[in-house]
């Protein structure tokens, strides 16, 4: 169904608009271009000087000065004459002086009580360190002093009077060093572990935070090649997720590497998934700790760890703290499973060995 209105504008279809301006006069493009402005004169998507036209037709008189201008505004104001005012000014105070309620004063009369003749005869006979006594039995410390309090309470205790004060003090602060930069030398490790150096067992990039990316990406190809390295940790080394799809390559050909550290990096989801992917053949590697990412991982990334726990009959040790209930129990469960099943092999090789002891 066709608009009214619409069936007028059919004819307008087919009309060229540049055919259209290219016929019009000088005055007319000027004329057609004030209607346009005075259309849409606030557009925001215009800069604030394209947004009306420029209406000056008067030329400069002369290049822009600053302080002769600001002289002449400051002239033209003072020749102006100050517009009189209808009322003149008085400092005669209007209306009623504010004055506050005054608040009734509540009065407590004094009770009045009468001791025993006996009772009040002890007391007004007493003496100052009687009655001193009297008040640290009573508990009523802030009526003597601390020497007092020290001589009724600290004398029988057997504390003497330099070492009794009631002054609450601080424990004395132990100041708390920074850790020691992590002496590894970064160039002369790779260099040995690419040699296959028998030495290194053990390599610690913990804390290095210069540690190029490429460097580290490195260091997961020669360990793809090395027999001796048993535990590797490059936590807070800045890593992400390309170092760790070179790390879960290397987990596919590496036989001989035991522990696997990249907490506190800057690895996301995608990168962890890989390394599970990864971890799903590998039979040697018995610790991977993975937690404290600059983000969390995700329920995906949860559910396809536990899985591969249930898979990977090998890993004991899992560093990670799970977000989501469900994928943290099956990893528990598949954790307990896999101690249990060595602490059986365990049992039994000893007992193979103590029954062939026997005679």
């Amino acid at each position: 169904m066709t608009l009214p209105f619409r069936k007028d504008l059919d004819k307008y279809k087919d009309l060229d608009e540049d055919e259209i301006l290219g016929k019009l006069s000088e005055e007319e493009l000027k004329q057609l271009e004030t209607v346009l402005d005075d259309l849409d004169p606030e557009n925001a998507l215009l800069p604030a000087g394209f947004r009306q036209k420029d209406q000056t037709a008067k030329k400069a008189s002369g290049p822009f000065d600053r302080e002769r201008l600001l002289a002449y505004l400051e002239k033209q104001a003072l020749e102006h004459k100050d517009r009189e005012d209808y009322v003149p000014f008085t400092r005669e105070k209007k209306g009623k002086v504010f004055i506050p309620k005054q608040k009734p004063v509540q009065s407590y009369a004094e009770e009045k009580f009468a001791l025993d003749p006996e009772l009040e005869e002890a007391l007004t006979s007493a003496t100052d360190t009687e009655l001193g006594d009297l008040a640290a039995i009573l508990g009523m410390s802030n009526l003597i002093t601390n020497n007092q309090f020290c001589d009724v309470v600290g004398s029988s205790n057997g504390i003497d009077k330099d070492s009794f004060s009631n002054i609450v003090k601080g424990e004395r602060m132990l100041p708390v060093f920074d850790e020691p930069p992590n002496p590894t030398n970064v160039e002369e490790t790779l260099q040995r572990i690419k040699d296959n150096d028998p030495r290194l067992v053990e390599v610690n990039l913990n804390n290095i935070k210069n540690i190029p990316i490429p460097t580290l990406k490195e260091f997961a190809k020669a360990l793809e090649t090395n027999m001796h390295v048993k535990n590797f940790s490059l936590a807070a080394t800045r890593s992400n997720d390309p170092v760790a799809v070179a790390l879960a390559d290397m987990l596919r050909v590496n036989t001989k590497l035991k522990s696997l550290n990249i907490e506190s990096n800057f690895i996301t989801g995608v990168g962890i998934l890989a390394l599970v992917d990864a971890l799903k053949d590998n039979e040697t590697l018995t610790e991977i700790k993975i937690d404290n990412q600059r983000q969390q991982l995700g329920t995906l990334a949860e559910v396809e760890i536990a899985k591969m726990l249930e898979e990977n009959t090998k890993i004991l040790k899992f560093g990670y703290h799970f977000t989501q209930q469900g994928p943290r129990a099956r990893a528990a469960a598949a954790i307990t499973k896999n101690n249990d099943l060595v602490w059986s092999a365990q049992v039994k090789v000893s007992a193979n060995t103590f029954s062939s002891l026997l005679p």
